[in-house]
């Protein structure tokens, strides 16, 4: 008999924390019991026994009379004017304001004090499809208001559950791919889950176990973790997933780049199969696409813009052709030409190369740090502190911070190094011109970078940028003009001389 089963019936074992109305004044919600629905994914090769967990609620959305009295022709021109495609049966008509969703007057009071006016497009179309507590795939770019379209849902969801008891795990799962983006996520989840007095914890690695052991053991409703570290804590039994019935997948795309597809469905296994799964990516290739077929069932579809790769209209491109070894030179002149006292975040490949140019950069009196994954957990969030405030405005970093950084008023990016793949160079000047703000992105591109040039051509076109002679004529297959190869420039002009910053 699983301890479930003791749970009292009456109303008052569910939580509300604000009211005895249901949902602290949202009257937009009705009450649904969910059925176990019919599984569509291959055998788990750890099974967990579900014989005995209760039937819980995962459908809240009522359609407010303004939404339900738009015509079809309605939905269609608000959908096409922001960019909005929907697949799916029974899809929600889209929401246009905050109100219209009817979230509880608490979450509407902390969408106001975050100084929000209107839903950006993920969260008008994103909303109703997770309120009504089906599975949704969401592809969206980074900086698109994502995190708060799957949260919003996750506290209402909680709140219609029974509170929990003395062993229990969380109700709430978010799975990503990076300690950064986690954080982030907390950062989110405490704020608006504070007035439902909502506790959640972040478990990642890098740091002591210790406090993130405690946190789990108290209880706590929401999870956000990284897949490793997650496993560590079920292995060694800190926590379950017995009860988690709303699952977050973020930046799906990401988590499959890094590797963690093997943890991802271990930690799968673990969770009911009639749970609410979200799955957000922001790009949409083919691994993406079939874990997504085989951990979801009659999913909604979202797309925001294009599901093919495209670069944010906001931000300016300016692509340069180098060698290696004018690098450093074209970045010290590029600084002195930029520098104004705003945030610049400069890209690396490697941690070794990060080191390096940070080194020199802080000789040459440049005021840089750096972030990258054999930093500690306490520098990397010193550094990202620092960044944030201002005190150090240049910041070089790994592909570790491209995704999931939200940092405001990133004026500048460089791809001092051109990455592996279109996707992290498009999620890398995402970081800039973020939240309706413009921004510019420099990248040096180099003859080792020749055969991403088509590619990377048609970004730029799709967003009505400037395409050099040079990086067309390398898109055609010619070879870079002389110089820009991979003779070796020994000339080390912008190294002179130190620099104070005040």
């Amino acid at each position: 008999m699983s301890r479930y089963d003791s749970r009292p019936a009456d109303p008052g074992s569910y939580r509300d924390r604000r009211s005895d109305s249901g949902f602290g004044g949202g009257s937009n919600y009705k009450s649904s019991s969910s059925s176990r629905r019919d599984y569509e994914g291959k055998e788990s090769p750890r099974k967990v026994d579900l014989d005995g967990l209760t039937p819980f609620e995962k459908n809240f959305y009522v359609e407010s009379p303004s939404i339900a009295a738009m015509t079809e022709s309605e939905v269609d021109e608000y959908r096409l004017r922001r960019e909005i495609t929907v697949e799916g049966r029974d899809v929600p008509k889209p929401i246009k304001s905050f109100h219209d969703v009817g979230f509880p007057d608490y979450v509407l009071q902390e969408i106001e004090k975050a100084g929000f006016t209107e839903p950006t497009p993920i969260q008008a179309q994103g909303w109703p499809m997770a309120l009504k507590g089906r599975d949704l795939i969401g592809i969206a770019e980074t900086g698109s208001g994502k995190t708060i379209a799957y949260l919003l849902p996750a506290i209402v969801h909680v709140n219609a559950q029974p509170f929990l008891a003395p062993g229990d795990g969380p109700i709430v799962l978010v799975l990503a791919p990076t300690r950064e983006l986690a954080v982030q996520i907390q950062q989110e989840a405490t704020k608006f889950g504070a007035s439902s007095r909502i506790k959640n914890t972040c478990i990642y690695g890098g740091v002591p176990k210790g406090p993130q052991v405690r946190d789990l053991q108290k209880g706590v409703e929401i999870v956000i973790a990284t897949p490793g570290r997650l496993i560590d804590m079920l292995e060694s039994n800190n926590t379950n997933l017995r009860r988690v019935t709303y699952l977050v997948l973020d930046e799906a795309d990401r988590m499959l780049d890094m590797g963690f597809e093997p943890q991802i469905r271990k930690i799968i296994a673990q969770i009911r199969p009639d749970r609410q799964t979200l799955y957000w990516s922001a790009t949409w290739p083919k691994e993406v696409e079939q874990l997504a077929r085989q951990f979801l069932f009659n999913a909604y579809k979202v797309i925001i813009g294009s599901a093919d790769l495209k670069a944010n209209h906001a931000i300016r491109q300016h692509v340069e052709i180098v060698s290696e070894s004018q690098k450093y030179n074209k970045l010290v002149k590029l600084l002195e030409d930029i520098m104004d006292g705003s945030r610049i975040l400069i890209f690396m490949d490697t941690k070794k190369g990060c080191d390096q140019v940070t080194r020199q950069l802080r000789m040459d009196g440049w005021p840089a740090l750096s972030i990258h994954g054999d930093k500690s957990q306490a520098e990397r969030d010193w550094v990202l502190s620092e960044f944030k405030a201002g005190k150090s405005p240049i910041m070089t970093a790994t592909d570790v911070a491209a995704r999931g950084l939200d940092v405001k008023d990133v004026k500048f990016v460089i791809n001092y190094d051109f990455p592996g793949s279109l996707e992290d160079y498009v999620h890398r000047i995402g970081r800039t011109g973020r939240a309706g703000a413009s921004g510019t992105a420099y990248t040096y591109f180099t003859a080792a970078n020749a055969r991403f040039a088509k590619d990377l051509i048609n970004i730029l076109e799709e967003a009505g940028q400037k395409v050099s002679p040079e990086l067309a004529k390398m898109g055609r297959g010619a070879p870079p003009p002389p110089g820009h190869g991979g003779f070796r420039d020994r000339g080390r002009g912008g190294y002179g001389g130190s620099r104070q910053w005040s």
